[in-house]
């Protein structure tokens, strides 16, 4: 028997939202009773409601907006197309409504407050979801009629040529990724045209299949309008620490060498404080353990070998983990931008989306 709207209130909060969400895609919009009900959702969390600029004042209009476009998703069959839909219709729905669509349309409340292109970092790790965010938000500014490009930090690598000088220079360079193996010039110069709306743009692109793994710049992508930069990466933001902090390293910097790479690039990390200051706002998202990135990366590499694609073995697997972890450790690194960063979005051992706090983007 189909559940009535007046009963949604007897379940569990993730629940009845749940069931809103899937009951609202059955029948082909959000009616005004279902709508009532999630401005009783919303309230809910507070500290999200806070972050998304949300209050008892303005709940009523940000929801009915929010529904509009969810309606119109629904109505144009977008919902189908959006990332996780065809693997977990439930937690894609609940992300889009919780997460996806406060966020998209916050940069637009951005963008307009500023009167310019609104540059978004995205700082995750390895498995946190970074590219899956970005794929969402850009979709869903479409909708909007407000174009955005996605940027990774992976995107402004050094050539393979200049790379591997630098290993030549450094043999500790033995991977891409580590402070100094970017070009911070042509970042700085892209987002600087970007915000300022000198278009076209190329935007740089990275192709990490060349090369046997190690990845080569390909033919750059030319844009001619974005009003929102989704720019992400795994240390996007990341500010330098006090040198002293490495004496005593947290796990797997534990040698002397080990400490002197991690003080080798905390130095580097200034050269890309002029490249973080472009960024208009910085959202981080926080795993509730960030040890679970090693084993996202095996499954994500298992699954690629069950396909019959190149992957990693596990002991491969945890050595790349382990070198991004001396290099800029997320204890040392992430923990301090929790309280900083205006959007902190807690990623479950399960990969989805639990609590988030922060500022309102406008």
């Amino acid at each position: 028997m189909p559940i009535g709207t007046t009963q949604f209130s007897n379940f569990p909060y993730y629940e009845r939202l749940d069931l809103l969400l899937i009951a609202s895609c059955e029948n082909g919009s959000m009616d005004p009773a279902k709508r009532s009900e999630l401005v009783r959702c919303e309230l809910t969390e507070p500290l999200k409601a806070h972050a998304f600029g949300i209050d008892r004042r303005n709940v009523k209009d940000e929801i009915d907006r929010r529904a509009d476009l969810f309606d119109r998703l629904l109505l144009e069959d977008r919902i189908s197309q959006m990332p996780l839909y065809n693997i977990d219709e439930v937690r894609c729905l609940r992300t889009l409504w919780r997460f996806w669509m406060p966020l998209a349309m916050g940069l637009v409340d951005a963008r307009d407050a500023m009167r310019r292109p609104v540059v978004q970092g995205i700082l995750g790790g390895q498995g946190m979801g970074k590219t899956t965010l970005a794929r969402a938000v850009t979709l869903l500014l479409a909708e909007l009629d407000v174009p955005a490009i996605a940027l990774s930090i992976d995107d402004l690598y050094k050539t393979h040529t200049e790379r591997e000088r630098l290993k030549q220079a450094d043999p500790r360079l033995i991977r891409r990724g580590p402070p100094g193996t970017h070009d911070i010039d042509i970042g700085i110069d892209l987002l600087d045209r970007l915000r300022s709306r000198q278009f076209p743009v190329s935007v740089p692109r990275f192709d990490k299949s060349l090369h046997g793994g190690d990845g080569d710049r390909v033919e750059p992508v030319e844009v001619d309008r974005a009003e929102v930069v989704l720019f992400e990466g795994w240390f996007v933001g990341a500010q330098p620490i006090q040198t002293e902090r490495f004496n005593v390293a947290p796990e797997p910097i534990v040698t002397d060498a080990d400490r002197q790479f991690a003080r080798d690039c905390n130095t580097k990390l200034r050269d890309y404080l002029p490249l973080w200051e472009r960024c208009d706002r910085l959202a981080v998202l926080d795993p509730v353990d960030y040890r679970l990135s090693k084993q996202w990366r095996q499954q994500a590499e298992h699954d690629a070998l069950a396909a019959g694609r190149d992957g990693m073995s596990d002991a491969e697997i945890e050595e790349f983990v382990e070198y991004f972890w001396k290099a800029l450790h997320p204890e040392l690194f992430v923990k301090p931008l929790l309280d900083r960063a205006q959007l902190v979005v807690c990623i479950e051992a399960d990969h989805s989306v639990g609590e988030i706090q922060g500022m309102p983007l406008a």
